[in-house]
């Protein structure tokens, strides 16, 4: 990412990654990341996800989120940006209650077989948190969605 950045965006060079390795398909793990009606079923902290605009090509383009992350609760819209490929997807923060940004991505990389899934999350609060709580806390967020997909993609495959 290169270029100006808002004030209240941080680059994707400042966000917290990690990754995971899934017994599926690229193809059958973006199939299930583009599933937001599901979410509720395997991503623990979101309770309910309404797809509010779709492109031509059928993906969501426009999603709002129900969270609650024990003391943290919030409803929250992000846009999504597609990759021509299949193998990434990105977001960032239309509106939040709590969240005043948020960027995000998964990346895919891998075979027929097999697809490392790398996900990338920068948040900013409308709350003061100092950078070591923040960044634990997206490691926490990101790790769970990871273990919640792979348990999806692979019971499903």
């Amino acid at each position: 990412m290169t270029g100006a950045h808002p004030g209240n965006v941080r680059p994707m060079a400042d966000a917290t990654t990690s990754s995971i390795t899934i017994a599926a398909p690229p193809e059958h793990v973006m199939a299930v990341i583009a599933d937001f009606p599901a979410y509720p079923e395997w991503a623990e902290q979101v309770k309910s996800v309404e797809v509010l605009s779709s492109g031509d090509d059928g993906r969501a383009e426009r999603v709002r989120f129900t969270m609650d992350a024990g003391p943290i609760k919030d409803s929250y819209t992000l846009d999504y940006n597609w990759a021509p490929d299949g193998r990434s997807v990105s977001w960032t923060l239309v509106k939040g209650q709590i969240q005043k940004a948020q960027n995000g991505s998964y990346t895919l990389a891998g075979t027929a077989g097999e697809t490392t899934v790398t996900y990338s999350l920068a948040v900013d609060l409308n709350i003061p948190m100092i950078g070591m709580l923040r960044r634990k806390a997206e490691k926490v967020i990101i790790d769970t969605a990871l273990k919640g997909l792979k348990r999806r993609v692979e019971s499903t495959s």
